[in-house]
Formats: C-alpha cells, structure tokens, sequence
C-alpha cells in the first residue's frame, strides 16, 4: 500500500457520503488518521461503533484541528454554519473540500469565513443512494462516478492535484468546472428528477380513487423507480431546492413547455411525435450504459449497491 496522501482528514458529518469515504480513506490508507464530527451523539456513537474514524467529536473545530485535508458532508444549507464553527481551527496549508450538490450557494456561503493561507476547494462526488446515515456508506459509492470540483480562480493548482488525487484513489473520475456551470448541469442530470419523482409519489399519495395499498401492490411497473428517489433525505433535498433555486426554477420551465408539447400530441394522437420522442429518449439511456454510469441489469442496476462485486461480473 502506498504512503497516506494526507497525515490527518476529518469529516464533519457522517451520513452516507461521510461514512462511505471514511471506509474508502482506511481502505486506500489514505491518511493516518481519520477525525469524524457530528452534532448527533447518537448518529456519533454509531460512527464509533462502526469503526469509522480514529478520533470523534461532537465539535467540529476540534475534530479539524491540525487536519491536512478537512471534508464538509452536511446539507448544503448548513455549510455556512460550519465553515465559520471549524475557521479558526484551520490550519495554515490545509485543504478544505466539501461535498454539496450546489455549489454557487456554498461558495457564498464558506468563502468569507475561509481564512488565509487554507485551500478552498468546492467540491461534488456525483455519488449516492437513497440511504442515509452512517450504515449506508460502502468503500465502493465513488467507483467509476464522477467528482466535480470547482475550485476558485486564485486556487494553488498544487493543491487541486492532491485534492485530485485523493478523489481518484477513492475511484473517481475528475472533472472541473465553474460553479454557474456545475449548478445549471446538476439542476437537469440531478435535482429535477428528485423533484419529479417527489410530486408524482406524492400525486399517487393524494389520489383518493387509488389506495395505498394498491399504489404499493401495482408498483412493480415504473412508479416504484420513482419511489427510489423519492426516499431520498428530505432535508438533503429541502436545502438543494432552496440553493439552487435559479438552475432549478429554469429547468422546471423548460420540462413544464416540452410536457406541454407532450401533452397535446397525446390529445391530438400525434402517434408518429409520440414514437420519436420514446425513439430519442431511449437512446439517452443506452448512452449512459455505454458511458459506464450504469450496467444493462434488472432493477436497473440497484442491487450493485448492496453488492458492489455483482458490478464486476456483469
């Protein structure tokens, strides 16, 4: 195994990023010891119980103290919270990263509490599950996806390759972009599908003519996909609809005019528009198979993440 990349790396927040990094970082030897903070005793306790770090704290300045690299997981609301909680323990030459779906708002956010002489740089894992909580992290989440990073004009490039680095030893692919850029790509690949499944779980759940039980009974067709989503963190989602409120509300209007359009071909019997709209869309999902994003597999690939190595043999 090579030598750690960093010497000490807290994690403030131990959800299902947090703790799928901490079993990355050990796996990888990727540093020597690992700091986890969080405001939960009881979510704390359990982080102990897993085994996840080599110090816990409830104090998130305390647990970054002298940390080489220092990775915020929280919701993307709080990260201005935290940013100005842990500033004064920074030290001189770390790296602060952080995992947020938004990234225009958490720059605004962390960006004035960041002291001198610490590398600020914004990051995203285009990682997850519908899980959370310290249970629900895996070493294999980051394997073959994506990590974006948007680091600031004045950012020392030397720090953004260790950054790199330690994204691509945990199985990342890298990519950077600005933040406008970043937000207006997640607001269509990712927090739109969320939104849309939220409301259409929630329109079956509305619906006084179908029962629950029926909506449960029937759901082996495409609803049940949307409830995936749907079981996502609410308060993950709350706070990215809320921080990434411009990108969002702009591919709302585009998706609200092509429904539209969809629409009236379904009440005119445009068969032939209908056929090549399935036609195109098809494609895209055939384009991500190709792109390694996703495995041509039942369930649309899910049981990988319960069981990584089925990844392998497909």
């Amino acid at each position: 195994m090579s030598a750690p990349l960093f010497e000490k790396i807290a994690l403030v927040g131990i959800g299902l990023i947090g703790s799928s990094l901490a079993r990355v970082i050990r796996r990888e030897g990727l540093a020597s010891h690992i700091a986890i903070a969080t405001r939960s005793p009881e979510t704390l306790k359990r982080a102990e119980e897993l085994g996840l770090g080599g110090s816990y704290s409830t104090n998130a300045a305390e647990a970054v103290k002298d940390a080489d690299l220092v990775i915020v997981s929280v919701p993307v609301g709080s990260s201005g919270t935290v940013a100005e909680e842990i500033a004064p323990a920074l030290k001189a030459g770390a790296i602060l990263t952080d995992v947020g779906s938004t990234k225009g708002s958490v720059i605004a956010q962390m960006k004035p509490h960041v002291p001198a002489g610490v590398h600020f740089i914004p990051g995203h894992p285009l990682a997850g599950t519908e899980k959370s909580g310290p249970d629900a992290g895996f070493a294999e989440l980051f394997e073959n996806r994506w990590c974006i990073l948007t680091p600031l004009p004045d950012t020392d490039p030397e720090a953004v390759e260790k950054l790199s680095e330690f994204w691509r030893r945990c199985g990342s692919n890298i990519d950077t972009m600005d933040p406008e850029h970043h937000d207006m790509v997640l607001a269509i690949v990712s927090h739109l599908p969320h939104i849309i499944a939220y409301n259409i779980v929630g329109t079956a759940d509305d619906l006084a003519a179908v029962t629950k039980s029926e909506v449960i009974k029937y759901s082996a067709s495409g609803f049940r996909d949307f409830t995936r989503i749907a079981a996502s963190d609410p308060t993950m989602w709350r706070d990215v609809c809320l921080h990434n409120k411009d990108a969002i509300l702009e591919m709302l209007a585009r998706f609200s005019e092509d429904l539209a359009s969809l629409q009236r071909a379904i009440r005119w019997g445009d068969g032939e528009k209908l056929f090549d709209l399935f036609t195109r869309t098809r494609a895209i999902r055939r384009s991500i198979i190709e792109a390694g994003q996703e495995i041509d597999a039942p369930d649309f690939g899910r049981q990988v993440v319960a069981h990584p190595e089925k990844l392998a043999k497909s």
